[in-house]
């Protein structure tokens, strides 16, 4: 509005003096509602008011409004220094020794004082009377969480030394990896974007379990630490909305604004703090803002001018650094210099006076006053953006320069420079060894005391939730019997065993169903009604369907996560649910189903961090396989979902084709995980196609959950026989071609269900290795080799997958083996074209056993001549991989 003329200055000089008299008698908070009554009737009569979601590039919390500090500040300065130190000996120790470890020293340079803070006054530890708080640390600062934990006690120095080195045991790892220190870390956090997505799911989560009576919550906080280069992925700020709109006030986000990213700045033309606040604010968070430290309160209360102000806001952000890189004359020329009531706030001030001007971040006292407000803010999640140094303290060696985050080694001129930066108490003579510093007592002593009132050690991971008591297999008696002529989907037969384990008087209450915006297409629709859509709101509108039986039902206490169109929020979600035994103490069951090829390809790498974090849970792919999902075409038709599970190793994963499968799946798989407590969980496809289903064999149960059993042995097999194996629909394929090859040629077959190739070529793999360093011992055979050693004729394997997934277990194969896969791009159209296009159906199945049959001798040229005319076989046809 700058360029409008002041028609009456006069007037306009009333208002603000009005509004200072406001704040001055009764505070901002009466002034922010007067101005917003203000503009709401401005808005209202028509007037055309610009919106800002940002504020003035200044501290959010005056100084008056400061809050008292609680603990020593000598004390914890004193042993902060000491942490400092500690933690960039631990890299600079290990890159003595090899520059292949690694490690980073910039980014808790630049956050020591907030984990500070943290640790010694807010982040309570899970008691017998607290739930304690859930922390995502980032990743880059860990060397530095360490060194707390050494000076705790809780680290020995050898695993100082043993940083990165965890293959001979007693190291430390890389980054926050609850698979590798299982009794430390809670969350992985370094891999980008996830940490925030997770975090806003876990908040959530937490939120839903106390809503449906599973914990009291009480005044748990879920604390994520950010840095804002990391800010620009687009999992960091997805799911801010959610957060926001669900009313998340147990969740605060602390963004590190250093103003550099790993090899540059992160807005060097602009300001990244104004940015993020313009988008939390405008999300509805509670966004406070700790740019200066207190030294610049003085200045500030002395800028009568507003000139400082100005400077502050103009200044981007590229100069800020280089400010912070050069020294105190620098800034005296360059920032203060640039207006002459600038330049006379510090006329009488040394360079080095400058030069100790603070950013926010770095001042304990401010960031303790932020983090109390953030842990005070009801109904609405906070976003606190917090100004910091990169490599703050490390002087010539990376402070504020675009190299920091790559520095892993000091020279002996720059550890000499740290050491009496900070006043650390090591000799001239012992300094080129970077030696580690231990407490004195009562420096133990105090922070003893600050954990102990926190309710104990932090970081910490738990595993005492107590054991489900899972139903038997016999609960799921309708879906071990066959079908009889009623045809149905393994989908279908999924949602009944869900159904059967949500009634069940013990676990049923545990039971987490998530789907993301596709309950009607997977058919669990029927859950609106009988269990509800989690809302923490409840429903405050009719739903349009109210009238109908399964009609679309929000409740406060609902049990199903309804995510919309969002794989990555539900999976984030799921990942809550799957952690739950551990951060709550109290184990879930979630089911998360979804299109398949939007699983492991669209958020692989939320399924790589579950498994880091050692979740226990169901994914379901529905309405899986590459020709079975046959309208959707190129982006909805999974060939590969079970390669992909088949990369992260606790990641157990089925393609089962009769329901009788699914039940002996997923009830083994609850033993596995919530009677016997494994850190596994579990991946099943499901498929949309209907057929009739047999009743279970007798005995297969075993066999089936180790990935082989046979459905159909031929009484008297004759020289003309072959082996059919196949998973999910396409064994129905086999299955008809076994008929075909009877009717045809006299050719009888014995039909193999494999309803996990990813478990027998895990087993293979095994098996491979122990008799390979055990060259002496009598070897061991594989699960398959042992299922077919009987077996006559060549094999022949098609799955709806590419063809690298039943390939897996060639060399565990007694036999000829060929293999039938869907390589290549999906497209539209029938399922009939499909499988002749890919080439799995029961013709080319047919066909691929007559050619295996007359490579053995077993069938004349003629008689396979005829099944490749009868089948309608091309050999010229193009390689539906290529096209």
């Amino acid at each position: 509005m700058t360029h409008i003329p002041d028609m009456d200055p006069v007037e306009s000089r009333e208002w603000q003096d009005a509004i200072e008299d406001v704040i001055e008698r009764d505070g901002a908070n009466r002034a922010h509602y007067l101005l917003d009554k203000a503009v709401q009737s401005a808005r209202a009569a028509g007037a055309n008011l610009p919106f800002s979601a940002t504020t003035p590039y200044q501290n959010t919390i005056p100084a008056d409004d400061q809050a008292d500090f609680p603990g020593d500040l000598e004390m914890e300065w004193r042993i902060r220094t000491i942490n400092r130190w500690n933690a960039m000996a631990t890299v600079v120790r290990r890159n003595k020794e090899s520059s292949e470890y690694g490690g980073h020293i910039a980014s808790f340079a630049s956050s020591a004082v907030m984990y500070d803070i943290g640790l010694n006054h807010f982040w309570r530890s899970k008691s017998a009377i607290h739930g304690g708080d859930l922390v995502f640390f980032q990743g880059h600062v860990i060397p530095g969480i360490y060194a707390r934990s050494f000076m705790e006690g809780r680290i020995s120095e050898a695993q100082l030394e043993n940083f990165r080195s965890e293959v001979n045991g007693g190291g430390l790892s890389s980054y926050p990896h609850p698979w590798l220190m299982p009794d430390y870390w809670q969350f992985p956090t370094v891999s980008m974007g996830l940490g925030p997505l997770m975090a806003i799911y876990q908040a959530r989560f937490m939120k839903y379990m106390h809503n449906r009576g599973h914990i009291d919550m009480a005044d748990r906080k879920v604390w994520c630490f950010l840095g804002d280069g990391e800010m620009d992925e687009p999992e960091s700020r997805g799911a801010i909305d959610l957060a926001a709109r669900e009313g998340l006030d147990n969740l605060i986000f602390v963004i590190n604004c250093n103003l550099q990213r790993l090899d540059g700045p992160v807005r060097g033309n602009g300001k990244i703090v104004q940015e993020l606040e313009g988008d939390f604010r405008g999300a509805g968070w509670e966004v406070i803002k700790l740019l200066w430290g207190k030294g610049w309160d003085e200045l500030l209360e002395r800028d009568t001018s507003g000139r400082l102000r100005q400077l502050m806001d103009e200044t981007v952000d590229g100069d800020y650094q280089t400010f912070k890189s050069k020294d105190g004359a620098y800034i005296r020329k360059h920032f203060f210099g640039k207006y002459p009531e600038t330049a006379a706030l510090v006329e009488d001030w040394t360079d080095d006076q400058i030069w100790a001007l603070r950013r926010g971040g770095h001042d304990p006292q401010k960031v303790y006053t932020a983090f109390k407000r953030a842990t005070d803010t009801k109904g609405q999640p906070t976003c606190l953006l917090i100004k910091t140094v990169k490599g703050y303290g490390m002087g010539s060696a990376g402070e504020g320069q675009n190299t920091t985050h790559q520095q892993k080694k000091l020279a002996e001129d720059q550890l000499r420079a740290f050491r009496d930066r900070f006043q650390i108490p090591i000799s001239d003579e012992d300094l080129p060894k970077a030696p580690f510093v231990t407490l004195n007592n009562a420096q133990k002593a105090y922070l003893a005391d600050r954990r102990k009132a926190l309710g104990g050690d932090f970081p910490k991971r738990t595993t005492d939730a107590p054991k489900l008591t899972i139903p038997p297999l016999d609960a799921f008696k309708a879906q071990l019997q066959g079908t009889g002529a009623r045809e149905i989907s393994t989908t279908m037969g999924f949602v009944r065993i869900l159904t059967t384990l949500l009634r069940d008087k013990n676990i049923g209450k545990h039971v987490v169903p998530i789907v993301p915006d596709e309950s009607r297409t997977f058919g669990m629709e029927g859950l609106f009604r009988s269990v509800g859509i989690y809302n923490p709101q409840g429903q405050t509108y009719t739903p349009e369907d109210r009238d109908q039986m399964s009609y679309y039902k929000e409740s406060e206490s609902g049990q199903v996560l309804q995510e919309g169109i969002n794989e990555a929020g539900a999976m984030a979600d799921w990942i809550a649910a799957a952690t739950a035994y551990s951060n709550h103490g109290v184990a879930m069951i979630p089911f998360f189903i979804y299109y398949s090829m939007f699983g492991f390809q669209r958020i692989g790498d939320l399924a790589w961090a579950a498994g880091d974090s050692r979740a226990r849970g169901f994914m379901l792919g529905g309405t899986a396989g590459r020709t079975t999902l046959n309208g959707e075409g190129l982006q909805h038709e999974d060939g590969h979902s079970h390669i992909l599970a088949s990369t992260i190793p606790n990641c157990v994963s089925y393609d089962p084709t009769f329901q009788y499968e699914v039940a002996v799946i997923v009830q083994h798989g609850l033993k596995r995980m919530y009677e016997q407590g494994e850190d596994v969980y579990f991946y099943l496809t499901l498929m949309n196609e209907n057929y009739a289903h047999p009743d279970m064999p007798m005995g297969v149960e075993e066999d089936i959950i180790r990935g082989l059993y046979r459905l159909h042995k031929t009484a008297k097999p004759g020289k003309k026989h072959v082996n059919l194996l196949g998973s999910g629909t396409i064994l129905m394929q086999a299955i008809k071609a076994a008929e075909m090859l009877r009717e045809d040629f006299g050719v009888t077959a014995d039909i193999w269900s494999v309803p996990s190739f990813n478990e027998l070529g895990r087993d293979c793999a095994d098996v491979a290795r122990w008799n390979r360093l055990n060259p002496l011992e009598e070897p061991r055979e594989a699960f398959v080799t042992t299922q077919l050693s009987q077996a006559q004729g060549p094999f022949i394997a098609a799955t709806d997958y590419m063809k690298a997934h039943a390939d897996q277990i060639r060399a565990g194969v007694p036999g000829r083996y060929t293999v039938l896969g869907t390589d290549g791009f999906g497209r539209s159209d029938s399922r009939v074209n499909l499988r002749r296009f890919f080439e799995v159906d029961a013709n080319h199945i047919a066909a691929a056993a007559m050619t295996d049959l007359y490579r053995e001798g077993a069938v004349t040229k003629a008689n396979l001549q005829k099944a490749l005319t009868r089948y309608e076989i091309d050999g010229a046809k193009p390689n539906p991989r290529l096209v």
